[in-house]
């Protein structure tokens, strides 16, 4: 998407800007009128230097209205746990449209301070941002605080990189052409990874006894109990209890914790894992089976929250209990 004006919204729905050559000699921050506390600094030839910005604001910031700002972002709570971090959850930078600022004192304003080549670090009161911002009650993991620091105000920080300003047509060619990239690599790594994965997942076969075959996606699967209905189509709606393991065996999910009740989705449209999709399609109604899913057909190298680490092949036993 090519324009993201809500910053936190969208790194609180997913769940580290490297600025130690800025913080040298950095000092305290400074704050603007409505309350923003921050430091940014200045690239001149490869050289860091401190950069105040007036009280009114950024003069300049006139002449950068309805153009692009690509920069990279990263959050972090109080506490210092990271929330979201462009780089390594999207690999692409961020694109927002500069627009007039209507709220002070968030996200909007702090990005409107920023000139292209410019890296900061900003910090928000999350009572205030989230009142101003986002107009919705503090999650309570962003207020969570030492004992012995329990008056003292909450944090949200924020690590910025300013990357470059373009008009539409350049930023829309600039991240066709970044996306078209960034695949190639991606295809180039799932490559490799599979190879890897592929004796990762032979060795499991054989430590367990387990009589497997192979799909040609790469795919292992055991039938332990056959079903005698029909197989089904891509499109077609099914339904699947299941519980997903790591090979160490280690439960990250399963229908049991959801009231055992199966999970419904459409068969071969990406709704689900490529490894569901293709894993799902090779058993008929009613069969139980466990599927061996390689790392780049299930959650590949960004893995998928705490439970699920980058790279990782996965094991879910299921079991195909209607096809509709």
């Amino acid at each position: 998407m090519l324009l993201q004006r809500n910053f936190l919204s969208l790194a609180l729905a997913a769940g580290a800007l490297s600025l130690a050559s800025c913080n040298k000699g950095a000092g305290d921050f400074a704050k603007t009128q409505s309350g923003i506390e921050y430091k940014i600094f200045k690239n001149e030839g490869g050289k860091y230097s401190g950069r105040e910005v007036a009280a009114t604001g950024d003069a300049t910031y006139k002449a950068r209205m309805g153009k692009i700002l690509a920069l990279n972002v990263e959050y972090r709570t109080y506490k210092d746990s990271i929330l979201f971090n462009s780089r390594k959850q999207q690999g692409l930078p961020m694109r927002i449209e500069l627009q007039d600022v209507k709220i002070k004192g968030g996200i909007e304003e702090a990005i409107a301070m920023l000139q292209p080549g410019d890296s900061a670090i900003f910090r928000f009161n999350v009572d205030t941002i989230f009142a101003k911002s986002f107009k919705q009650p503090v999650p309570p993991f962003m207020k969570d605080k030492a004992a012995t620091d329990k008056k003292a105000p909450s944090f949200m920080t924020m690590y910025v990189k300013a990357e470059k300003l373009q008009t539409r047509d350049e930023a829309t060619a600039d991240q066709q052409k970044q996306m078209e990239e960034q695949q190639k690599k991606m295809m180039a790594y799932a490559e490799t990874q599979l190879k890897k994965d592929d004796v990762i997942l032979q060795s499991y076969i054989q430590k367990n006894n387990l009589v497997a075959k192979k799909d040609p996606s790469g795919i292992y699967y055991v039938v332990t109990k056959p079903g005698t209905g029909a197989v089904p189509k891509q499109g077609q709606t099914v339904s699947v209890l299941y519980k997903g393991t790591l090979l160490d065996g280690k439960v990250f999910d399963s229908s049991e914790k959801m009231g055992n009740k199966p999970i419904d989705f459409p068969l071969g449209v990406g709704q689900v894992i490529p490894g569901w999709d293709k894993g799902i399609a090779l058993l008929n109604k009613g069969t139980k089976a466990t599927l061996l899913i390689p790392s780049s057909l299930a959650y590949g190298q960004r893995g998928a929250g705490a439970d699920i680490p980058a790279d990782a092949p996965l094991r879910f036993d299921v079991e195909l209990v209607d096809v509709k």
